[in-house]
């Protein structure tokens, strides 16, 4: 069986200094993620429920006695999805809940520092979410509508970490991250009071469980 795999980058190198260059991360599962060439062979939900649950948002920069994990934050923007388009189906679900899942091998990079570095971050990040799309069944682009609604559901949860936890002012958030969102009670005690690193991991894993049984 052939290696299910996304086109190789013709701008990034494999090399430097004239020497190989280690390109690859060893997953705890076994596997062996390559970041310029990846198989959706070496990609394992446990790998990304481990890596994102202690992954910092906001570069740990927030209140409580935990960080607040991507993994968190992912099952937030899933969870105000779901608020914002009641209807929309599992493949929809799944693919909010992943729209960080790169992030278990190169971490969460803060905005400021991404528009420093430039687009090689964008290259490595876009393939290796085409790959996680691959490996669970889910199209390498996805429809604009639901690209729109990952984004709008992603600005919506910076506005409430940013405002909750990472010592924003209203007017300071809105500039960055827009109009404050409409949000339930239940969705701010839920979501927005870090949990360890093992309940982020279980909470994430148990959601995606759910969504890939359908």
């Amino acid at each position: 069986m052939s290696k299910m795999r996304t086109p190789p980058s013709p701008t990034l190198p494999r090399k430097g200094g004239g020497r190989s260059a280690r390109a690859w991360q060893r997953m705890l599962s076994g596997r062996r993620l390559d970041l310029l060439d990846p198989s959706a062979l070496d990609v394992e939900m446990e790998d990304i429920a481990h890596g994102l649950a202690r992954v910092a948002r906001w570069n740990g920069q927030t209140k409580g006695a935990h960080i607040y994990s991507v993994a968190q934050h992912s099952l937030l923007v899933e969870a105000l999805a779901r608020a914002k388009v009641p209807r929309l189906d599992r493949n929809g679900r799944l693919a909010v809940l992943l729209h960080d899942a790169p992030e278990y091998v190169i971490g969460d990079m803060i905005s400021p520092f991404k528009a420093v570095i430039g687009d090689s971050y964008k290259a490595v990040e876009h393939r290796l979410l085409a790959t996680i799309h691959l490996r669970f069944g889910l199209p390498a682009k996805l429809p604009e509508t639901l690209q729109n609604l990952i984004k709008t559901s992603d600005r919506a949860a910076a506005y409430l970490e940013a405002t909750r936890l990472a010592g924003f002012v209203d007017g300071e958030a809105r500039k960055f991250f827009g109009q404050p969102p409409k949000f339930s009670a239940a969705i701010e005690r839920d979501y927005l009071t870090p949990w360890t690193a093992g309940a982020a991991e279980q909470r994430y894993r148990e959601r995606f469980e759910k969504l890939l049984r359908g």
